[in-house]
């Protein structure tokens, strides 16, 4: 398989900015919230079990999930929130294998929100988080989604510290910095990872 780079980081932290311009040097994506949305869709067998459990009143109307409502639901009901994570996990966790085994780039950006919520650390070659200061990760997100500073207060209670992403990190990226800074630190780590990507395909040929 591949070299897999993990991308993980707190909501608002930017982690789009940083798997796009990754996504500009070529290296292909993997990514879990694309995917967490594609086994939702309209017609699918786990919006259908999502539906039977909430009631129809969990769709917009156009019969896509009204993930907004849902994450309501499941924030005020841990027992909800386990239920739900036993049935899309695993379903995530399949879609995600089997995009990753396709991959034949040197490596590949693993896009991973809850990784370390999640323990997943160990299905990643590498993990790269995206770092910026709990307050800008607030103003962000308020602006973004438009919603209270107590509501993002919730999400992230419920994500991983800053400090224990930091403790689990190979390599940070610090995302409240300039663009240009931006670009060159994720130059530099491309040429790091094409660097190791090459080294473990060689020791895996010697073995």
């Amino acid at each position: 398989m591949t070299y897999i780079v993990a991308l993980t980081g707190g909501i608002g932290s930017g982690k789009t900015t940083i798997s796009n311009a990754f996504s500009s040097l070529g290296v292909p994506l993997v990514d879990a919230d694309i995917i967490a949305r594609e086994v939702v869709a309209p017609s699918t067998p786990a919006l259908q079990a999502i539906t039977t459990r909430f009631g129809t009143n969990i769709l917009s109307p156009d019969g896509s999930l009204n993930r907004a409502m849902l994450r309501q639901k499941i924030f005020a009901a841990p027992e909800e929130k386990q239920w739900l994570n036993a049935l899309l996990h695993p379903l995530i966790q399949i879609d995600t294998q089997r995009q990753l085994t396709q991959v034949t780039a040197p490596y590949v950006i693993w896009v991973v929100p809850l990784l370390i919520e999640n323990n997943l650390m160990h299905l990643a070659d590498r993990v790269l988080v995206v770092d910026v200061p709990v307050e800008v990760q607030i103003t962000r997100t308020m602006a973004r989604d438009g919603v209270s500073r107590e509501q993002v207060e919730n999400i992230l209670a419920a994500q991983a510290s800053r400090q224990d992403r930091l403790e689990k990190a190979d390599d940070v990226i610090v995302n409240h910095s300039s663009e240009q800074d931006l670009t060159s630190r994720v130059v530099e780590l491309h040429q790091q990872y094409l660097k190791q990507a090459k080294s473990v395909r060689q020791e895996n040929r010697n073995e």
